[in-house]
């Protein structure tokens, strides 16, 4: 008995040196539905979300919307990290004060997190964002870099550009928020095209100089793993073993072909958040963090029990009429190692 009770006790502490020697960075991406601010901005969009328009974004609205995202954002990452996420890129964000009121929400604050935004030309006014705790990523450099759709064109989301030291290594993370299928996944088909062009131009002059360079791709793609703008205008591949030296890894292409997505429309699932990541994270030669494991964050709290959108994610508004919910997205965690 003596002896097995030594056995148990060494495997327990050799597992516990092992958690010790690798820890897991999480970074994930979250759709945060919404996030305006109650204030009408004159030069937006954005009168839906004053507390006068249609959906009534009222200070208790705005307030509870606060405490739900928060919520979620403290738990990403918990369950194999015990600093939850190093950063987390977001879309439909309005501005820097909604941000600001979630990092110092009651959930948050004491992880002192820090945030970059830019006010981008979407005529709704929301735009991406990029929060992150300051113990694990330090930013270098951020900038705003324009997809251009041409002339004509209602003008989209920029993508949001940060280059930083997670856990002391440069990292490029490129915060994407496509445009939408209006007017049908085929005829809008080109606007993403251009979008992810962005994102991949950077990401090709960066691989000249070094194809291990840590590159993340994260957003709301309004694409699933499979169409165009992903597999083909970034060339993210699905399969580990397929992936070689400066191409993109999708470890959500598994996900998909499974059924899993992060959003439902009309009863069906898609995976439009994804964070996509560079060979350096893959490669068997490489150093420093390296690709773990993936997670659509869905946790029983965050699904909808009843009504028109059972199943779905537990979204903010139904319709315009406030639901006291998360988002209709689920975010996107992946886990690093070194």
């Amino acid at each position: 008995m003596k002896k097995l009770l030594f056995i148990f006790i060494a495997i327990l502490s050799a597992h516990c040196s092992y958690g010790q020697d690798r820890p897991y960075t999480a970074i994930a991406f979250y759709n945060l539905e919404n996030f305006f601010d109650t204030i009408n901005n004159p030069n937006k969009l954005d009168d839906d979300f004053t507390p006068n328009g249609p959906y009534a974004n009222s200070s208790a609205v705005f307030n509870k919307k606060v405490e739900n995202l928060s919520t979620v954002i403290a738990l990403l990452g918990m369950d194999k990290s015990s600093d939850g996420i190093a950063f987390l890129g977001c879309a439909e964000v309005e501005n820097e004060t909604v941000l600001k009121a979630l990092v110092n929400s009651p959930k948050l604050r004491d992880r002192h997190y820090k945030f970059v935004i830019f006010d981008g030309p979407d005529e709704r006014g929301i735009n991406c964002g990029f929060i992150y705790n300051p113990k694990l990523f330090k930013v270098l450099e951020a900038k705003s870099l324009t997809v251009n759709l041409g002339i004509g064109e209602r003008p989209t989301r920029d993508v949001l550009y940060v280059t930083g030291k997670l856990n002391g290594e440069i990292v490029h993370v490129f915060v994407n928020h496509w445009p939408s299928r209006s007017g049908g996944e085929s005829a809008s088909r080109p606007k993403r095209n251009l979008a992810a062009a962005v994102s991949k131009k950077v990401i090709d002059s960066l691989m000249k100089v070094d194809p291990m360079t840590k590159v993340v791709v994260m957003g709301d793609l309004n694409d699933d793993p499979t169409n165009e703008s992903v597999a083909k205008i970034l060339a993210a591949k699905g399969n580990v073993k397929d992936v070689k030296s400066g191409e993109l890894f999708n470890p959500w292409v598994s996900f998909y072909k499974k059924g899993l997505g992060t959003m439902a429309y009309q009863d069906s699932w898609s995976l439009f958040d994804q964070v996509v990541i560079s060979y350096g994270f893959v490669a068997n030669a490489g150093s420093g963090a390296r690709y773990k494991e993936a997670e659509v964050f869905n946790r029983n709290f965050m699904v909808e029990k009843d009504g028109q959108y059972k199943g779905y994610p537990k979204r903010s508004y139904t319709n315009s009429t406030w639901n006291d919910g998360y988002s209709d997205h689920f975010p996107a965690v992946v886990f690093l190692t070194k």
